[in-house]
């Protein structure tokens, strides 16, 4: 019984430690990744400006549901996760940039992706994410940044994108102050 009890108190302090952890971590984050596709700039942003596309190409997005209209452009829930997750578009400049935010408030993360498309040599383009996000709950925070890292999501999209269009990319790191607004 004495065992039972230390490691119920090991797991606690865990729980305990990791949180405190994550209230020391800042709860906004910026992130960025590039690789090149081999598509030209007009293919990539047809598809990733396309709510209704985006279970063609992305495993994790099962469905999308049309929500009425941001006032920058379309705004859909995606549902795959555990929950469904709601975007509005905030800038839309085809065939070059291409931003969306998370608009629920409830989630336990927010923020925005920042798509920059560049032509790349004959029918490619480098295409960089960019993540500005917040990760408001501090178990949570703890594990984005120690568990699954910032950029996972933005690697699996990447790599989705390329796959798309016939290739797998290699999405590297990009200092997101060479990149500008």
């Amino acid at each position: 019984m004495r065992w039972l009890a230390y490691g119920l108190g090991a797991v606690v302090a865990l729980v305990l430690l990791v949180a405190a952890v994550g209230w020391t971590l800042p709860r906004d984050h910026v992130a960025a990744l590039t690789a090149r596709i081999a598509a030209p700039p007009t293919a990539v942003w047809a598809l990733i400006a396309d709510p209704a596309a985006l279970p063609t190409w992305r495993d994790d997005v099962q469905r999308v549901e049309r929500l009425p209209d941001a006032p920058n452009g379309p705004a859909w829930r995606e549902h795959g996760g555990e929950r469904p997750i709601s975007y509005a578009t905030e800038l839309a400049d085809p065939p070059r940039r291409f931003v969306s935010r998370i608009t629920d408030a409830d989630l336990p993360f927010g923020g925005a992706w920042d798509w920059r498309i560049v032509p790349d040599g004959d029918g490619a383009s480098t295409v960089t994410v960019i993540e500005r996000g917040s990760v408001h709950n501090p178990l949570f925070r703890f594990v984005s940044r120690f568990v699954m890292g910032h950029t996972a999501t933005i690697d699996r999209t990447l790599r989705a994108l390329g796959r798309k269009f016939g290739a797998e990319p290699t999405p590297r790191p990009v200092a997101v102050e060479t990149l500008g607004a």
